[in-house]
């Protein structure tokens, strides 16, 4: 674990205290899963479904702010499993899936989803010809239901792909009425108007937070860091944790803490837990 800044360790300690009433929101893939060439293969880690309960003990609720469909979420991390246990202890799971479009909590243990957008059906009809003229026809393309993602970490450079598909991509995104989400090698298209700042914002107010601790590790997060920022603004005790890795450093600069991936971040969340511990004795 590393404070990036001056403030960060106070900011950590101030945490600590209002952990009884805060919300921890973790992404997923580089998060708390590894990053893989495949992604529907991207299940957490093995570690983690024992920290978040442990975690629950100390927190008001734990939200999970992902990309992914949330169904995809449950299956890949175990959540439903997950948040039967956390429930045992008078606290609770949520899950949000697609960027905050669809809901599932281990309360009421269905997922709430809206409709696909209009345009995605022509998107993905357009799709083949754009990434052939691309030169990136092998890159794998992920059906999200409400999404769709163009994943180039299995080409020969994958980056390159991703900077070829990155404006056709856009254009066509657009004319679909689309929205586009950069990733770590990845490129996601999906209707426009929700993103994991909202989700942050939602749960935070639904679970009237009295602190709030965000950790992810790319582009996609960013929006959730500057929901906590306001929040931080507001005067609540907040903590931004960056998963690092050697592709996406975006979310340093905006950070309070940088852990080494996955297991940085259960590392961190242990020592939540056992500060948290000794400040009640």
């Amino acid at each position: 674990m590393e404070f990036i800044s001056a403030e960060a360790e106070n900011r950590y300690a101030a945490l600590v205290r209002a952990l009884a009433e805060s919300v921890i929101g973790l992404d997923m893939d580089g998060t708390l899963s590894p990053i893989v060439e495949d992604p529907t293969q991207a299940r957490i880690h093995a570690d983690a479904p024992e920290v978040l309960v442990a975690l629950a003990e100390v927190v008001k609720a734990i939200a999970i702010i992902t990309g992914r469909p949330a169904r995809q979420a449950l299956a890949l991390g175990g959540l439903d499993a997950v948040g039967e246990a956390i429930g045992e202890h008078g606290k609770e799971l949520h899950v949000f899936g697609q960027y905050g479009n669809e809901r599932w909590s281990s309360t009421s243990r269905r997922i709430i989803s809206p409709r696909p957008p209009r345009g995605l059906g022509n998107f993905l009809r357009s799709l083949p010809s754009t990434l052939r003229r691309a030169d990136a026809f092998d890159a794998f393309v992920e059906e999200k239901g409400l999404a769709v993602a163009i994943h180039t970490r299995r080409l020969p450079d994958a980056e390159a792909a991703f900077e070829r598909l990155s404006k056709p991509l856009a254009d066509l995104a657009a004319a679909n009425d689309l929205t586009v989400e950069p990733g770590r090698s990845v490129i996601e298209v999906r209707a426009p108007g929700t993103n994991k700042g909202d989700a942050v914002r939602r749960v935070a107010r639904e679970q009237q937070a009295g602190g709030f601790l965000f950790a992810g590790d790319d582009l996609g997060d960013v929006e959730a860091f500057a929901a906590v920022g306001e929040l931080r603004d507001a005067g609540m005790p907040t903590l931004l944790v960056c998963s690092s890795s050697s592709e996406q450093g975006a979310l340093r600069d905006l950070a309070d803490i940088a852990v080494d991936g996955p297991d940085g971040v259960l590392d961190l969340l242990r020592q939540l837990t056992a500060d948290a511990a000794d400040t009640r004795l």
